[in-house]
């Protein structure tokens, strides 16, 4: 069937120098971990999230998606979740936005995630693509019925335009081979408020930043970012690195490994009042429409099922990459997808072998590895010290061209130069 006329909005490529993209989609991993810990902790709190029909009745459904058994406990098998984040301009704060006041309707996957939970042993590894990279969009179904075409060339991130997160979803499988059997998507408002339920991320910069297109200001040294400051933080690209988005997708990183260390260490998860802060402030977002989960997704126990394969991976067992890419040669604005590196990274964690790192931790200059913590938090709920594993046995060597860190690595934001 021939792509709709007037159904999608109209794509909106924009460059690498646009300030607007937007890198918030880091908190869902602590929605997924914390309703889980509330699950199991009492019924009061479970059922917060299980009568709340407003994440059922927004939900969105997967061609891929497959049954899965109702019991409370780690899910069987390995998952594949994919985590986006969105330009959308609806539901926006103005003044923290006035941008929106020029918005063309139109709404792009700005980040694109996903996370791979290998199983037996459990593993985590998020992958993020590149907004800007040329990738084939397959046939998606559309919002009224019937499908939009495919098309063999366009940007990633205007995938979510033409057909939603079903849509990116799609187009992810198709890059990648991997079937992906949850979604989710959350928009700039929803990044604050889930940012302020978790309490806050502890991030360092080598430098002072100042960037006047995200208005964000940090001096050199630590910093614990909360609400719009921490959405700043993970838009910024202008101001660190190289000044590409390859090195926002680093810093972006830096901020996802450091919540994951937050809420297995203690700072979270062992806090019922923030959970449920935690999980008041997700059902608010769905019924607001700043957090968008699939019809899996929204199924508590699934929810369930997921944050307790999750929360207790070591955490040099938990690695954050960067799809590899390479500079498009007819537009230095543009990357492409380098297919050969990317098959030997996916082909571990179908046969779920342990990744070695042998690139750069950031391919945009964005970040460098400061130091290190303990492999796996201690009894206690603090990180324990720092001991050397003894090599992982069968494990892979990704490709140098493949960039990125482990849970594992403390790493440090680097001003541009």
């Amino acid at each position: 069937m021939s792509r709709k006329t007037g159904s999608a909005p109209l794509a909106r490529h924009g460059h690498l120098r646009s300030p607007r993209p937007i890198a918030q989609i880091a908190t869902i991993v602590g929605v997924v971990l914390g309703v889980v810990v509330l699950g199991l902790a009492g019924t009061a709190a479970f059922a917060l999230w299980s009568t709340a029909s407003t994440v059922a009745d927004n939900a969105v459904t997967l061609e891929s998606a497959k049954p899965l058994p109702p019991s409370i406990g780690e899910i069987e098998g390995g998952v594949n979740l994919l985590l986006v984040g969105t330009d959308s301009c609806q539901g926006q704060d103005l003044k923290l936005f006035p941008r929106c006041r020029h918005d063309d309707g139109g709404e792009r996957n700005d980040v694109t995630m996903l996370v791979h939970i290998g199983d037996n042993p459990r593993r985590v590894t998020v992958v993020s693509f590149p907004r800007d990279m040329i990738v084939p969009i397959p046939s998606c179904p559309a919002p009224g019925g019937g499908r939009y075409s495919a098309m063999s060339a366009q940007m990633l991130n205007v995938s979510y335009s033409y057909g939603g997160l079903a849509c990116t979803a799609l187009t992810i499988q198709e890059l990648t081979g991997v079937d992906i059997q949850f979604a989710a998507a959350i928009r700039w408002t929803g990044v604050i408020h889930m940012s302020d339920a978790i309490g806050g991320v502890d991030v360092c910069v080598a430098g002072d930043i100042n960037d006047r297109n995200t208005g964000l200001h940090l001096k050199k040294g630590e910093h614990t970012l909360v609400g719009a400051q921490a959405l700043q933080f993970l838009r910024i690209r202008h101001g660190i690195g190289d000044g590409s988005d390859l090195g926002r997708i680093s810093n972006q990183q830096q901020f996802m490994s450091s919540l994951v260390r937050k809420l297995q260490s203690g700072g979270v998860l062992s806090d019922p009042t923030k959970l449920f802060s935690l999980a008041t402030t997700a059902v608010q977002q769905v019924s607001e429409k700043q957090l968008v989960l699939d019809q899996n997704l929204a199924n508590p126990t699934r929810m369930v099922q997921i944050a307790m394969a999750m929360k207790s991976v070591p955490y040099k067992d938990i690695v954050f990459l960067q799809y590899p890419t390479q500079y498009d040669a007819a537009n230095d604005n543009r990357v492409l997808p380098v297919r050969s590196q990317a098959e030997v990274l996916f082909t571990a964690l179908k046969e779920n072998k342990p990744l070695r790192l042998t690139g750069k931790a950031s391919s945009g200059s964005g970040v460098e590895v400061t130091g290190e913590v303990g492999a796996t938090p201690s009894p206690t709920g603090t990180p324990g010290p720092t001991a050397t594993a003894p090599a992982d046995l069968g494990a892979v060597d990704l490709p140098a061209g493949i960039s990125g860190t482990t849970a594992a690595q403390v790493t440090c934001t680097q001003p541009q130069r």
